[in-house]
């Protein structure tokens, strides 16, 4: 094979540096993923958020707030990576695949083992509540109604759209274990379609993607209503992998508790359905940890 003339083994040299450039998040190459690479000098850490929506929708709502961050963070950027299914998101958790998450409570609390460190939360802790949709022609209107039914939820280890619903219904007269027939959907759009099509009696959610599913589909929410709803807890956190240099986490809090400070962020957090990020540390979650104990207790 000929040499390469020197602009051409420069422009080789070139290249393969940026294929084989690594970033101190390690682990790259997941998919999906949204947005430009930005240049290879720069660290990219990957940021992480729980399937709240399908990878489309949460790129559309979150994709501007990444790009925010990244205008306003010096020296690195982020990356947003959406996850498929919970089992999927809770995975790269585990392996440390993600340097930065939003996670919910109960994988807040989980991530701890893995080395992570809580920073933040969401805002809005009242919103952070279990409820149940039903079909306004399908006649359900006690909680017995649902016994020897098909009940459909996100996935084992969603908080507010899981967890604390059935502990609702365990509370209210229904053996969560045995009583109900338990429906993973694997997301909450998926849960919600469930009742509408008549693949369950009942259907839970939490109310942002309730909220954005009206939105979105009028005429299918129309069919619906919500039935019950549980008590709130504390929202979703926000960590950081303890390899983050601590000024990074800081600025990145910095930037995303200032969003309700100026119209561009208060846009950003409308569709959410949010009105703010706020800081937050390993306390704040006790109530959550506690919850944990006596769900574990009454319903595992």
């Amino acid at each position: 094979m000929a040499a390469l003339r020197l602009p051409q083994a420069r422009g080789a040299c070139l290249a393969l540096l940026v294929v084989l450039g690594c970033s101190r998040d390690g682990g790259g190459g997941y998919t999906p993923e949204y947005g430009p690479r930005p240049p290879f000098s720069l660290t990219v850490y990957a940021f992480g958020v729980h399937p709240l929506h399908n990878p489309q929708r949460l790129a559309e709502v979150y994709g501007p707030v990444v790009d925010h961050v990244n205008r306003n963070l010096a020296g690195a950027q982020l990356r947003l990576e959406a996850s498929r299914s919970y089992d999927e998101f809770d995975r790269k958790l585990a392996g440390r695949q993600l340097a930065f998450a939003l996670p919910n409570p109960y994988q807040t609390l989980s991530s701890l083992r893995s080395g992570y460190r809580i920073f933040g939360k969401m805002g809005d802790d009242q919103s952070f509540r279990g409820i149940l949709l039903v079909r306004r022609d399908s006649g359900i209107r006690d909680v017995a109604d649902l016994k020897g039914e098909v009940v459909a939820f996100p996935a084992p280890t969603a908080l507010a759209a899981t967890m604390m619903p059935l502990y609702y219904l365990h509370t209210h007269g229904l053996d969560a274990n045995r009583d109900i027939q338990r429906l993973f959907a694997g997301s909450q759009e998926s849960s919600i379609m469930s009742v509408y099509l008549k693949t369950s009696a009942a259907a839970a959610t939490w109310p942002p993607p309730w909220e954005a599913f009206r939105r979105r589909e009028p005429d299918v929410a129309a069919a619906l209503e919500v039935r019950w709803q549980t008590e709130p807890l504390v929202n979703n956190g926000l960590v950081a992998r303890d390899d983050v240099p601590p000024e990074v986490v800081a600025r990145v809090g910095e930037l995303l508790f200032a969003l309700h400070t100026h119209e561009a962020g208060r846009r950003m957090l409308a569709e959410m359905a949010l009105t703010r990020f706020e800081p937050a540390d390993e306390s704040t979650y006790l109530p959550v940890k506690e919850f944990m104990d006596t769900y574990a207790g009454a319903v595992r």
